[in-house]
């Protein structure tokens, strides 16, 4: 972790940006963590993001620390484009391009937060580019989508938005395109029906360390911060155990269990018991990435039913040995009513796979009520080290039992059966990506009972209320291609239970075939058809 301030000469600054980047720019799976933080002033410098890599000013506005030169991420080292360009982020700053336009050439499990971007924005840099996120934002120029396949934009302010290609989302964001799918394939949901903004570290005026926690809103549009001291509370750095890779599991649940929060600092944190959250409004704050392993099969954050927990910043690694599920927020049976003050997770990302054999069962389960999903990618490996059918298991990526749950922004790639298993009543999605496995060896390997393959994302039988905006499920049965998915998205028909803005696709040159958009409606995508879009269901 470095932490900048603006008294530092602007030459060691960029010496040490450019030395984490020559570090991590092609280290897609090492073992590198980097928090760079900017306590408030004016820096002029570029800064490049490579993997693992989280860039993040201390002021408790965006406009606190000023970036002036570059800020961004360029097209991949692997020569893909940006397909690869995961795991990165940029928070809290201003941005000043010296060119007018930064570049954000990014795809999963990657963030814009909470930038003032005083420039064009540019979000593709040549080849493909499966992103993306941005929210809280004001970018005063014009955003160019470039190559990228599709993107959620929530709760910003924007100059202009130009490109499309199958599927961009806005919430709550104006400056952004109508509502006009499929053609162009855009959708515009005017208002955020609730929202609290990721926690975030800062600097105050007296030069301590303060963490913030935005407060809940409703029925929102725009930033929490432009014209206006952000709504929410301050902690101080002392209630807070600050956790360092090689820290045990007993002695960051010892901290837990004394009411610390927690503030893990940019490194790797093998846990063989789960890490317990069970006081109300606790905060759980990664920094640079920092990821829980679990080394035994065992859960690696389980939070208990209880009011406002903030878990944030957070990559989890799946163990050698299968965990069921990796994440849970409240135990089975949960009742509790949280609607006044919910739980949420904020950019939490969990690999099964790809930097070495990981297993899990289901990676994220929701028991509890009204917790808010704000940016999550859960991804089965498709490359990297430890990846295959029998090798790196993974049955579903979400599985969601909790009423009144909302998700804004949920990928969810290549696990073996569902992709997202939605059981809870009033839920909402805003803005759903999906890549179906890769390596089914057969047909046989991959039924859902009488059904061909499994859907990516489905809605239990007993649902009676669900709706959805904006959802793109994408096929490519690389082991075989004749092997079919029936439907995408599975739910009950009934009138309380929407889907709007849907699109299936069928990769590279056809590899496989997904008959039907919902249920028995919409599509085919295959090797004729290729894409595939449905308006709405029913």
């Amino acid at each position: 972790m470095h932490v900048f301030d603006s008294a530092t000469g602007a030459a060691n600054i960029q010496a040490t940006l450019d030395a984490v980047y020559a570090q991590q720019r092609g280290s897609q799976f090492g073992t590198g963590r980097y928090a760079l933080l900017f306590k408030p002033g004016a820096y002029s410098v570029d800064v490049k993001l490579g993997y693992y890599t989280q860039v993040a000013g201390l002021g408790l506005q965006p406009s606190g620390a000023s970036i002036t030169g570059s800020l961004g991420v360029e097209g991949d080292a692997h020569g893909n484009g940006t397909l690869v360009n995961f795991w990165r982020g940029a928070e809290n700053l201003n941005a000043v391009p010296k060119s007018g336009v930064d570049t954000w050439a990014v795809s999963q499990a990657t963030y814009y937060r909470r930038i003032y971007l005083l420039g064009d924005l540019k979000l593709s840099d040549g080849g493909y580019s499966s992103g993306g996120f941005i929210a809280d934002c004001q970018i005063t120029g014009q955003v160019n989508s470039g190559t990228q396949q599709q993107w959620l934009t929530r709760n910003s302010v924007l100059g202009s938005w130009v490109g499309s290609n199958w599927n961009f989302v806005f919430v709550g964001t104006p400056g952004a395109p109508a509502t006009t799918f499929p053609t162009p394939p855009c959708t515009n949901v005017a208002d955020t029906p609730v929202i609290c903004e990721k926690p975030f570290l800062y600097v105050d005026a007296d030069g301590a360390y303060q963490v913030f926690v935005p407060a809940v809103r409703t029925d929102t549009r725009a930033t929490s911060w432009e014209a206006r001291r952000p709504d929410g509370t301050s902690l101080p750095i002392g209630d807070f155990h600050l956790a360092k890779p090689g820290e045990t599991a007993a002695e960051l649940n010892a901290a837990l269990t004394q009411g610390k929060h927690l503030l893990l600092t940019p490194g790797i944190y093998h846990v063989d018991q789960p890490l317990k959250v069970t006081r109300a409004n606790t905060v759980v704050l990664g920094l640079g990435y920092a990821t829980l392993i679990p080394d035994n099969g065992v859960t690696a954050l389980d939070v208990d039913d209880v009011d406002g927990v903030r878990v944030a910043g957070l990559l989890v690694d799946a163990g050698p040995v299968a965990s069921d599920p990796l994440v849970r927020f409240g135990p089975d049976g949960s009742r509790r009513s949280h609607a006044h003050n919910p739980s949420s997770m904020h950019d939490v990302f969990v690999r099964v796979g790809g930097a070495g054999v990981g297993k899990a069962k289901r990676c994220v389960l929701v028991n509890s009520n009204d917790v808010l999903i704000d940016n999550m990618w859960l991804w089965r490996a498709d490359h990297g080290t430890g990846v295959g059918w029998t090798a790196n298991t993974s049955d579903v990526g979400l599985v969601v039992i909790g009423s009144g749950v909302l998700a804004y922004g949920l990928f969810v790639e290549h696990h073996q059966k569902a992709q997202v298993q939605w059981n809870g009543e009033g839920g909402r999605t805003y803005f759903f990506q999906n890549e179906m496995p890769y390596d089914p060896p057969e047909q046989a390997a991959w039924m859902d009972g009488t059904h061909r393959g499994f859907p990516a994302y489905a809605v239990g039988d007993r649902v009676r209320t669900h709706e959805a905006w904006g959802l793109g499920s994408y096929c490519i049965f690389a082991a075989d291609r004749t092997i079919v998915s029936d439907r995408a998205i599975a739910a009950p028909r009934r009138p309380g239970v929407r889907f709007h803005s849907m699109i299936t696709f069928s990769l590279g040159g056809g590899q496989g075939t997904i008959a039907h958009v919902v249920n028995d409606t919409g599509g085919p995508s295959d090797a004729v058809t290729g894409l595939a879009m449905l308006k709405s269901y029913p």
